[in-house]
């Protein structure tokens, strides 16, 4: 069976609780922490940026993966490795040289991934894809949490699944928007390996119980055994 990540948005956490929620759901069985940086410009709402990653990461051990949804983006890349990131994805639109953006996060020890928004196409991947570590499949378009899952990305999947096989790379395959236990086994089967989870997971239990993440982060560990 392949190896298969939880990775909960932080877009979705109580932010007044931010420093329990993120301890929580690691002590729940999360593997990787989802850090949503949107600047109203690229996407139309406002969130966080590097003070908050540098905040939170003495709390963890577990990968910090910051999605930069943001333009321009090489300004800020720095800044977010500075502050603890392990992972930092972008937008192709957002940058005018994709090369020289992946060669920037990883010539400062960072790994580096492509977001492909719903109607965004995968030729960006053509000249790039074995560089990169990671391929980020939306699945919503960006700027909120809580959306409906897009059925067509999951032929975007199926392709980048194909893609990334075809180099022989370990590359993660990351599918983010509208995951929830009832389709994270479909969406593991055509290809993903790597799931983010807002509303699903920090919409669970009750706010006063800190381990209230446990039943649904075994809820979808379950749904992907049976793939």
């Amino acid at each position: 069976m392949p190896n298969y990540r939880i990775a909960p948005s932080i877009l979705s956490a109580n932010f007044a609780k931010l420093g329990e929620e993120i301890t929580a759901v690691v002590d729940s069985g999360a593997d990787i922490i989802h850090f949503d940086v949107m600047d109203n410009h690229y996407v139309p709402n406002l969130t966080i940026g590097p003070l908050v990653c540098e905040a939170i990461r003495p709390l963890t051990k577990a990968i910090i993966d910051v999605h930069l949804m943001v333009e321009p983006v090489d300004r800020i890349i720095p800044d977010f490795i500075r502050a603890g990131a392990n992972i930092i994805s972008f937008h192709p639109e957002a940058s005018r040289h994709i090369d020289r953006t992946i060669g920037l996060i990883q010539e400062m020890g960072c790994k580096a991934g492509l977001v492909f928004n719903p109607a965004t196409p995968l030729y960006y991947l053509d000249h790039v894809l074995d560089k990169l570590d990671l391929v980020l499949i939306m699945s919503v378009n960006p700027g909120f949490g809580g959306q409906k899952f897009i059925l067509e990305a999951l032929n975007k999947i199926r392709a980048v699944r194909k893609l990334i096989d075809a180099t022989g790379k370990d590359i993660l395959l990351e599918v983010d928007g509208g995951v929830k236990v009832d389709n994270i086994a479909e969406i593991a089967r055509a290809g993903a390996d790597t799931f983010v989870a807002g509303s699903a997971i920090y919409s669970a239990g009750k706010d006063n119980d800190l381990n209230r993440y446990n039943t649904v982060i075994a809820a979808l560990r379950s749904e992907l055994a049976k793939v």
